[in-house]
């Protein structure tokens, strides 16, 4: 007997087959990440030089003033001068109260750029844990911190008058490493094990580099604000930093999204890849520049940050599974759950613990999480490596 189908049910039935790989434990990992970012955050705007009550600095967050008003989202999206261009506004803008102010423009920018950096760098190590096929791969593991990091120590060092260009600096280091890293693993083609080999070597040199410079740096200011981008620091960043980010943050999640069933794939191995008709070389090197762009959209706003790509992907494959197009939607959201929790460790950490002013950089927390936990994988697991 012919089945009835009613109209529009072939099309339902389609679109419901696209997003059947949506299941609880995805659902729950996303909510659970997206409570633990909204908490950090608003523990995050609540302290700082400026004292306020909790509950003054919480509803400066939802202030009408600012969110009703398209003036001031398109002024901190965008920059004054192309919120005016956009929206042909020529006047002053409204007057925003105190609190309000110090929130929107100090405090909320420093959540939202440690949110686009911890989805950056998770979706960054998920990409690179799949084109090595090693679940201790990191979004730095293909030589990108290092040749960041040597840029910088570069530009402050050698050449102080480019640092206003720092953020762009280091994502051209990241993209260059990248580049010699693969021009070194290739043989008639590249593999895994090469790329992770020819990756150390072009640390462990980059590295050496950076240890150098230090040494002709000229004034303990320089000193400081490169140990702040090789170590990963959050402090003073503000919505030009977010517009720095955002934009590639979203090409290259978008790009992870897209290419998730072709990752998919390169796990099954080269030999099965090759079968099923990828073009083997093209795509792991499409991927890893893929991963390359998150990671320097983070390091050309926080610096280098470990550990974030070594452990979300881990974490969020334990929960949802192997299927990278769960993977990358998890990353998304516990990224920013980690580096947003971390940053709040790292702000408060000297004044709780011992009762002074300053600041930790946020990737001195993340190296402190990230190093025990890999221990207690080592001791948990028989096999600790490949995917």
């Amino acid at each position: 007997m012919a089945e009835n189908v009613a109209p529009g049910g072939e099309s339902e039935a389609a679109e419901s087959a696209r997003f059947d790989w949506v299941d609880r434990s995805l659902l729950g990992l996303c909510l659970a990440s997206l409570a633990v970012t909204v908490v950090a955050g608003l523990v995050q705007v609540s302290f700082g030089t400026y004292s306020m009550s909790v509950a003054r600095a919480w509803g400066s967050v939802v202030d009408p003033a600012v969110l009703l008003d398209h003036r001031w989202v398109l002024n901190f999206l965008l920059g004054e001068g192309l919120m005016r261009t956009v929206t042909g506004f020529g006047g002053e803008l409204p007057d925003l109260a105190t609190p309000t102010l110090i929130v929107w423009t100090i405090r909320l920018p420093r959540v939202f750029v440690a949110g686009l950096v911890g989805a950056n760098l998770a979706v960054s190590g998920a990409i690179f844990q799949a084109v090595t096929r090693n679940e201790l791969a990191s979004p730095f593991v293909l030589g990108v911190s290092s040749g960041a990091g040597l840029l910088i120590l570069l530009t402050l060092v050698v050449f102080p008058v480019l640092a206003a260009a720092l953020p762009i600096i280091a994502a051209a280091g990241g993209m260059a490493a990248f580049v010699i890293v693969y021009v070194i693993a290739w043989k008639g083609g590249t593999s895994p094990v090469r790329l992770v080999l020819a990756g150390v070597i072009v640390g462990t040199v980059f590295q050496s580099l950076q240890t150098g410079l230090f040494f002709f740096a000229d004034s303990i200011g320089v000193v400081q604000s490169a140990i702040a981008w090789t170590t990963g620091s959050l402090t003073g960043v503000d919505w030009e930093q977010v517009r720095t980010a955002l934009p590639w943050s979203l090409v290259a999640v978008g790009l992870a999204l897209v290419g998730a069933r072709q990752l998919n794939v390169l796990l099954l191995g080269e030999r099965t890849a090759s079968s099923l008709g990828m073009n083997v070389e093209r795509m792991r090197f499409a991927l890893s520049a893929v991963g390359v762009l998150a990671a320097a959209a983070s390091i050309a706003v926080a610096g280098i940050v470990g550990f974030v790509g070594l452990i979300v992907p881990h974490v969020v494959r334990n929960v949802v599974g192997s299927d990278y197009r769960r993977l990358v939607v998890g990353c998304v959201f516990a990224g920013p759950a980690l580096l947003v929790a971390a940053d709040v460790g790292a702000r408060l950490a000297i004044p709780v613990l011992a009762g002074g002013s300053g600041q930790l950089p946020v990737g001195i927390v993340t190296g402190l999480v990230g190093g025990p936990y890999f221990l207690y994988l080592m001791r948990k697991q028989e096999q600790l490596g490949q995917i």
